[in-house]
């Protein structure tokens, strides 16, 4: 009786250690000890995290884990080590983008963890000053493939935090079924807990708000082995899921679930974190994450600006001596490039193709063609079309784009976020960038920081961008109030083609944002190749400072400071380039808006040049303004400004 008592005894101090273990938390923090991640298990075995910053929960305990075709790696692990905390380093240089020099620091520690199959799960967490990031990995070597079913990460928010959200159109349910394609307006300033209106959920980047905390979610380092990620439909209690795309997302049958063979590694999963607005809208966190260079382009591919004769002209507008015309144009703005829309094979042919880059190049311009991604995920009828679908038609492509010196393609009509559409973007990305071809990607998803890892990717679009103002009132009408929203969600961290600047308007849409609010977009928004929507003619209708600044305007920034703003009504940032600073704002409301602008934070001086709104909104009109004096002004509705300091 008294051995079988001992034995009791010594079972339940054995199951008293193990729950003290897996209840035993374990802590992160950023460098400056502002951020702080809480990891434990629970007692059911179940991975969880908090995060906190400066002692304010920002979000309360969170999932972690996932189920793989042969385990579960969610529920009834036992954690086997930890590693002790190290800092992370990394520099790096950026072709284009809000920022091109990048630091990055980070606590790194790693959680060692096995399932009752005694099959191992590693989850990695980062924290650096601007965030949090963590990532799943598989560390065994298998030479069959297994499967992803599911993650169960979560990001639980507080009842009283906001969302600005967009949300995802389901797969193959929109015109010639090409959705999703992150072309939908946000809903802004939602509560969370709110259920996105399509099974798809909301798509990343996905902006939250508590009190004065600011946090981003997103993702990076998305391989071949990866599908992309969003948010699930539904989030009771503002716990948001992560959820895979669903199963039309795939090239020509191929897999929409991430499956490998072992290693693998998930994508991080981005949890972007500030106290205001500023430390969200400056932080890199996304490109910081992102994989390294896979190649260098810098000998041949040159950020700049592009005419584009299809976003008012349309289809046909894509003939011979229209884009003659076009080349024309960006020679005489010294643009860098000139973009041929859909339907060039048919309506101006290769060969004609061949001598409008010949005569492009004795103006010093670069022509960029369009493409068709399509194979059989949708009906899209527009031509170039299954040119790209296999490395063998993609190479002899590019070869012949390369020898009549084409400088790039735009691809459009995508199909989602599965493993085998990924890893067609990453395969032209790769292929295109041996014929020296920049890339730009329409109708796609958005690129998660691939711009660092493959440098000779552009731009993507995966906005609702000026082009919708065309289609009709309704979109000319919401324009300003989404631009507003951009800066801080779709082009926080990656560059979007969204074809700023229309100063002469649109056929038969009144537009309803001011010239001063279309040349702010030109500094607001960023993207490798900026293409700019005005016309030949609308262009040489602007007075002259208005035509100098646009021939100037850089796309390479060296920095980027927040000065006011709040996403739905308005923006104000400052980008620099060498020594000069760029200041633009724009209005997202009905209603004036007063302004007055320090900007100390600067460190300018002296003069500067204001572009802003006339009285009566008709025109944009310039005066000089001095930059070391607080700066007072009054936006129109719906209008903007730029400020240039000398």
């Amino acid at each position: 009786m008294i051995k079988k008592a001992q034995s009791l005894l010594i079972l339940f101090m054995a199951v008293v250690s193990t729950e003290a273990i897996c209840l035993e938390s374990y802590k992160i923090q950023s460098p400056d000890n502002k951020i702080l991640v809480d990891f434990r298990l629970t007692p059911l075995g179940e991975p969880v995290y908090s995060i906190s910053y400066s002692g304010v929960t920002v979000l309360k305990q969170s999932r972690l884990g996932l189920v793989r075709s042969d385990g579960d790696f969610s529920t009834h692990l036992s954690l086997s080590a930890v590693s002790d905390v190290q800092l992370v380093r990394d520099s790096y240089q950026l072709l284009h983008g809000k920022r091109v020099r990048c630091i990055y620091s980070g606590n790194k520690r790693t959680f060692y963890l096995k399932n009752p199959k005694a099959q191992t799960l590693k989850i990695i967490f980062q924290v650096s000053d601007d965030g949090v990031a963590f990532r799943y990995h598989f560390p065994e070597k298998t030479t069959a493939k297994v499967r992803i079913y599911r993650e169960s990460t979560s990001y639980h928010f507080d009842p009283a935090a906001k969302a600005f959200l967009q949300p995802c159109a389901d797969a193959r349910m929109q015109w010639c079924y090409s959705s999703p394609s992150y072309e939908e307006y946000y809903n802004l300033d939602i509560p969370v807990g709110v259920v996105a209106p399509n099974a798809a959920g909301w798509v990343l980047p996905a902006l939250f708000n508590y009190g004065k905390y600011w946090i981003c979610l997103s993702e990076a380092g998305v391989d071949t082995n990866n599908c992309g990620s969003r948010l699930g439909q539904f989030s009771p209690d503002g716990e948001y899921t992560v959820q895979y795309p669903q199963p039309q997302e795939s090239k020509s049958g191929g897999p929409a679930l991430p499956e490998s063979t072992l290693p693998w590694l998930s994508p991080w999963r981005i949890v972007a974190l500030a106290d205001n607005l500023a430390g969200l809208v400056e932080s890199t966190l996304e490109t910081d994450l992102a994989a390294p260079a896979k190649y260098d382009v810098s000998s041949w591919l040159e950020p700049g600006l592009a005419s584009w004769s299809w976003v008012i002209l349309k289809d046909d507008s894509t003939v011979y001596d229209v884009q003659r015309r076009y080349i024309d144009f960006s020679a005489a703005m010294n643009w860098r490039y000139c973009l041929i829309d859909a339907q060039w094979d048919t309506q101006i042919g290769y060969e004609k193709i061949k001598q409008l880059a010949d005569y492009a190049k004795t103006k010093n311009v670069k022509i960029l063609l369009w493409y068709n991604s399509a194979g059989d995920w949708n009906t899209t009828p527009q031509t170039p079309r299954n040119k790209l679908l296999t490395r063998e038609l993609r190479r002899a492509e590019f070869q012949k784009l390369h020898d009549y010196g084409i400088g790039g393609i735009k691809v459009d009509f995508f199909g989602g976020d599965g493993q085998s559409m990924m890893t067609y973007y990453m395969d032209i990305l790769q292929d295109a960038a041996q014929y020296e071809l920049a890339v730009n990607f329409h109708g796609s998803t958005f690129p998660r920081g691939w711009q660092r890892t493959f440098p000779n990717l552009i731009g993507m679009e995966a906005i609702r961008g000026e082009e919708y103002v065309t289609f009709g009132q309704f979109f000319a009408d919401n324009q300003a109030s989404h631009c507003t929203v951009i800066p801080f969600t779709r082009n926080l961290f990656d560059p979007m083609d969204f074809t700023p600047v229309n100063f002469s308007g649109i056929p038969n849409v009144q537009r309803r944002t001011t010239n001063g609010f279309e040349l702010a977009l030109s500094v607001l928004f960023t993207c490798g190749i900026q293409h700019i929507a005005e016309t030949p003619g609308g262009m040489a209708a602007q007075p002259d400072y208005i035509k100098e600044y646009m021939r100037t305007v850089p796309v390479i920034w060296d920095d980027v400071q927040f000065i006011d703003g709040f996403p739905g009504k308005y923006v104000v940032l400052a980008r620099k380039q060498a020594n000069r600073w760029y200041i633009a704002g724009i209005n997202g409301e009905n209603s004036p808006r007063p302004l007055a602008l320090d900007l100390s934070v600067l460190a300018v001086s002296g003069e500067g040049v204001l572009m802003t709104d006339s009285a009566d909104a008709k025109e944009v009109v310039q005066q000089a303004v001095d930059c070391s004096r607080p700066i007072k002004l009054v936006l129109s509705p719906q209008g903007g400004f730029v400020i240039r300091t000398d």
